[in-house]
């Protein structure tokens, strides 16, 4: 049976907020279950919940996750105050954009580093299926959680 992937609330404001002002991820693979992480700069497409990311296809990062498409990862704030500590931790589909969505993760990318068009590399891109962001300024380990859920077609 095929299901329809729709998303069980929206994404809380304060999230999508902290992953806008953020510029580098980390990104997990694991292939024959050895894993793999590596950090890139990434740029937010807030409507479609996708993350933006460009790195050579050679990397073992790309090579891993083009085998293995489901990735996990992380963004964090450069911070060493326990009670500013702020962090996401997240899961997602790995995906080559193309055509619409190509176009989309290159304004994105382009408008937030354009010294990156220069740069050797394929844009590639992370859709969200859930997040995890813990800010202490909220409260010490206050959680907020967002999911993306699998829904029977009707």
């Amino acid at each position: 049976m095929k299901m329809k992937a729709t998303e069980s609330a929206q994404m809380d404001k304060k999230i999508s907020a902290f992953i806008k002002a953020q510029t580098a991820l980390t990104i997990a693979t694991s292939v024959d279950s050895i894993p793999y992480c590596a950090t890139c700069f990434y740029a937010y497409l807030e409507e479609e919940n996708l993350l933006v990311f460009k790195s050579d296809a050679e990397t073992r990062h790309i090579s891993d996750a083009l085998i293995n498409n489901n990735v996990a990862g992380s963004i964090l704030v450069d911070k060493t105050e326990i009670g500013k500590i702020k962090g996401i931790q997240f899961n997602g589909t790995f995906l080559s954009p193309k055509d619409a969505l190509l176009k989309d993760a290159q304004k994105a990318y382009y408008f937030k580093y354009p010294y990156a068009a220069a740069m050797k590399g394929d844009l590639w891109v992370i859709e969200l299926t859930s997040v995890k962001f813990t800010d202490n300024t909220l409260g010490f380990g206050k959680k907020l959680i967002w999911e993306k859920i699998i829904e029977p077609p009707y």
